[in-house]
């Protein structure tokens, strides 16, 4: 129930558009800057599973932004750290809302950091700069009529500090036969509020907003979630409550100009995207050049209220949200009742960094859930790290069959370029299905791009794995421990075939980087590749097949380091229980 204060207020016809330079080339055609960012994590608890899965779909994509050289870059990430959550959880600990929030935004960047998670900026909403710029965006609301003063009574959850119409609460009964609401989306219970509030005019924006998903269909991608947004467009959006009474929430931004109120824990939290590229100064060098990273739960906080505030304070949605789902553990959800909270930490030093990283980007599928076990990642890494990409590098860098320890040189003769494999008989050493090897891999570069492009790294890791396996296949169907170096035309065979597998293995190795970068790092080390010549933007694969000149042809390889991902055992009980928090 509402009694709105009256006032001028005019809803933007159209989504206001970037007069920025942010968009615009920054040096030269197709660069430009980007801020790329993870939701900022609520600080009333250590991270998990879920946290890093945001953080490392970010990171690879900052990253293989980066190698292709696309422009500026910056990648922002940090805690939220005010909310009548962290208030409780300060106080069932006996400490402080500051102390807590000072210890738990330490283990969060702590644990990014080990995760070799590449962020620019860590923003905390207690820093003054944040508080700041979340007072301007305030007073832009205001001065905008975008705000007015009411009444607000209805259902609010604490854990997802969020008032909740009833056709999206559920009713619960207790052991004790009690009956209580819970949030149909999350399960937390709620509780009837009734207080006075600083109100948003959200249901001004229904318009705007349609206009701006219809206007730019990949705002939120992918496809499930932007119908997903449209579908909740198409029924009653009320005004949303941007404040609570103070006497309830100490801990928070105070309301400008009124000390009875604190700003509402969402407003807060999405102004982080503002203060890390320096609103209300500086942030027309970046803003709306930004794609958001968010899980599905927190979808129409970022996909709903965010544009239609920053459409109310003057200024344009940011370019896209990108949206994923969750992690389940062994079919069941993650929970801190079930004692299945999967600790980050643990994994790393169990599985490796790049060996955990590669897991949950190559399992991840952003459109579903996915079902995390301890057996399923021991065998995706063994099979795929261990024994398909590192035994290959073992097999075709091993002495015996590559004594001078070089790139060795392609034979055009053996391997000669032939327009439609299918149609013309083979005049060297290689097979149809040779040709059709190369082909597959000289290809992977620009298909791996368009995954990247897409939000779908997994089915990038997919192909890449695919070449893997066909890269093993053609250096097993010849053999090369089994010719005889000493005999010419034998000789000019061995090395076309170990350079055709160091080139695969160099391509594998560059596109790996974002996702692994170690172990693309201890590979392409081993190939003599130097740091300027791993970047995308002008990867070619097996140049000598085309006549053109290779530049690592003759070099000498780099120092063998040993095994360059070790294989992994079976898990104990005892080592699964100490993953979980």
């Amino acid at each position: 129930m509402l009694r709105p204060l009256r006032g001028r207020f005019s809803v933007p016809q159209q989504p206001l558009r970037c007069r920025s330079s942010a968009s615009a080339s920054a040096s030269g055609p197709g660069r430009r800057r980007l801020l790329l960012s993870t939701p900022i994590f609520y600080a009333n608890g250590p991270p998990h599973l879920g946290h890093l899965y945001s953080a490392l779909l970010a990171d690879a994509l900052h990253r293989q932004r980066g190698l292709r050289g696309a422009g500026p870059g910056r990648f922002s990430t940090g805690t939220d750290e005010h909310g009548l959550k962290i208030q409780q959880a300060a106080a069932a600990a006996g400490t402080s809302p500051p102390e807590l929030c000072a210890r738990v935004s330490a283990l969060f960047r702590q644990a990014l950091t080990q995760a070799a998670v590449s962020f620019t900026d860590f923003i905390r909403t207690s820093e003054p700069r944040h508080q700041r710029a979340v007072c301007h965006f305030w007073g832009a609301l205001q001065e905008r009529g975008a705000l007015y003063k009411g009444s607000y009574e209805g259902w609010y959850c604490t854990p997802d500090e969020c008032f909740l119409p009833e056709s999206q609460l559920a009713e619960r009964t207790d052991s004790q036969g009690r009956t209580y609401k819970v949030s149909l989306e999350t399960g937390h219970e709620v509780h009837w509020t009734k207080e006075e509030n600083y109100m948003f005019r959200l249901s001004a924006f229904r318009d705007p907003l349609q206009k701006w998903l219809r206007d730019n269909p990949r705002a939120v991608f992918p496809d499930p979630f932007y119908q997903r947004v449209l579908h909740w467009l198409g029924d009653d959006l009320p005004d949303l409550s941007v404040s609570r009474e103070r006497s309830r929430l100490q801990w928070g931004i105070p309301v400008p100009g009124d000390s009875t109120q604190t700003i509402y824990v969402w407003v807060d939290a999405l102004v982080n995207y503002l203060s890390v590229v320096g609103y209300p100064e500086t942030h027309g060098e970046w803003w709306p050049a930004a794609h958001h990273v968010v899980g599905k739960d927190i979808l129409k906080f970022h996909a709903v209220y965010w544009p239609a505030l920053l459409m109310a304070a003057g200024l344009p949605p940011p370019e896209q949200i990108l949206v994923h789902s969750h992690w389940t553990v062994c079919g069941q959800k993650m929970s801190k009742s079930l004692g299945n909270v999967i600790d980050p930490s643990a994994c790393i030093g169990q599985y490796t960094v790049d060996g955990f990283r590669y897991f949950l980007l190559r399992q991840g599928v952003p459109e579903r859930d996915c079902d995390y076990y301890d057996e399923k990642v021991v065998k995706v890494l063994n099979s795929e790290l261990a024994d398909a990409l590192g035994g290959l590098l073992n097999r075709s860098t091993a002495l015996s069959i590559n004594p001078s320890n070089t790139y060795p040189y392609f034979s055009q003769s053996c391997f000669p370029k032939i327009l439609d494999y299918r149609e013309t008989k083979a005049l060297g050493r290689a097979s149809a299905e040779d040709y059709e090897f190369v082909v597959s891999v000289a290809s992977l570069p620009l298909q791996v791009a368009s995954y990247f492009e897409d939000f779908q790294i997994y089915k990038a890791l997919e192909c890449i794995a695919l070449c893997v396996r066909q890269t093993n296949g053609f250096f097993q169907r010849h053999r090369p421990w089994k010719l005889n170096r000493s005999h010419p035309a034998e000789k000019l065979w061995l090395d076309t075939i170990i350079h055709v597998t160091l080139e695969c293995l160099r391509i594998f190795g560059t596109l790996l980087q974002p996702v692994i970068p170690c172990t693309a790092d201890k590979l392409l080390s081993r190939l003599a590749v130097e740091p300027e010549e791993r970047g995308l933007s002008n990867l070619t694969f097996l140049p000598r097949y085309n006549g053109k000149p290779c530049p690592f042809e003759g070099r000498q390889l780099g120092p063998d380091t040993g095994v360059l991902f070790h294989r992994l055992e079976k898990s104990s009980q005892h080592q699964i229980e100490n993953k979980r928090l």
